[in-house]
C-alpha cells in the first residue's frame, strides 16, 4: 500500500511577513523536509488566485477581511488578498524542498470560487485531479502537513476521508489561523470523519 505526504500551502503569503500569516508557518518547513523521504510520493498544494478573486475583501464593496459572506456554493470569509498567481507571495517558502514533489496541485485560480481543500473547490464539486493521481498511483495512505490547519489542511483532510483513503493529519507540522476558536471545531470535525489527528 503506497502512501504519500501532501503538503499543504507552504506559501509565503501564509508565513510571517506574509500577506495572511499564519503564527509560526515557517517554523514547520524543515520538519516537512526531512519527513519527504519517508514517503512514495509527496504532493504540494498551492494557492492560486487570480488578481480580484472573488474571496477577497477588496472585491466586494463596503466589506472587510474576515467578513463572511453568503456566495452561491455556501458561505465565504473574505480574505486579505494573498497568493496571487506570479507574485513572490505566491511561492513556496524557499527553504521548501520542492525538487522531492511528485505533483503540484493549484487551486483558487477559479475567480468566482474559492478552492481550500486539495480535492474539491468549495462547492464540493468540481474536482481539483488529486484522486484521480492517487487512484492511478495506488496510493490510499496520506499525511497532511502545512497551513493552516483550521482551514485548508481540514478540508483537505475531511474531503480525503470521504474519499474512503486512510488520513492522518500530524498537527506538529501544521500551524493553524485559529479564527474564533476554528482550531478546536476542525479538529473535532477532522476526527468525527475518521481522521486520525497527532
Amino acid at each position: 500500500m503506497s502512501k504519500a505526504l501532501i503538503v499543504i500551502d507552504l506559501q509565503n503569503d501564509f508565513c510571517p511577513n506574509g500577506a495572511l500569516a499564519v503564527t509560526g508557518g515557517d517554523e514547520i518547513v524543515s520538519g516537512i523536509n526531512a519527513l519527504m523521504v519517508d514517503y512514495d510520493a509527496v504532493i504540494l498544494t498551492q494557492d492560486w488566485h487570480p488578481t480580484g478573486h472573488s474571496s477577497f475583501a477588496k472585491s466586494h464593496v463596503g466589506k472587510n477581511a474576515f467578513d463572511v459572506i453568503p456566495m452561491p456554493y455556501g458561505d465565504q470569509v473574505l480574505w486579505p488578498d494573498h497568493c496571487i498567481q506570479g507574485s513572490k507571495g505566491a511561492e513556496f517558502h524557499q527553504a521548501l524542498n520542492q525538487d522531492c514533489a511528485d505533483l503540484i496541485i493549484r487551486k483558487g485560480y477559479n475567480p468566482a470560487i474559492d478552492s481550500y481543500s486539495a480535492f474539491f473547490e468549495n462547492d464540493q464539486k468540481t474536482p481539483t485531479g488529486l484522486e484521480g493521481y492517487l487512484r492511478t498511483r495506488k496510493i490510499s495512505q496520506l499525511t497532511l502537513v502545512g497551513l493552516a490547519t483550521d482551514f485548508c489542511v481540514n478540508f483537505s483532510a475531511i474531503d480525503a476521508a470521504n474519499l474512503g483513503l486512510d488520513v492522518t493529519v500530524d498537527t506538529s507540522l501544521c500551524r493553524a489561523i485559529d479564527m474564533d476558536g476554528s482550531l478546536n471545531v476542525a479538529i473535532e470535525g477532522m476526527k468525527a470523519a475518521g481522521v486520525i489527528v497527532l
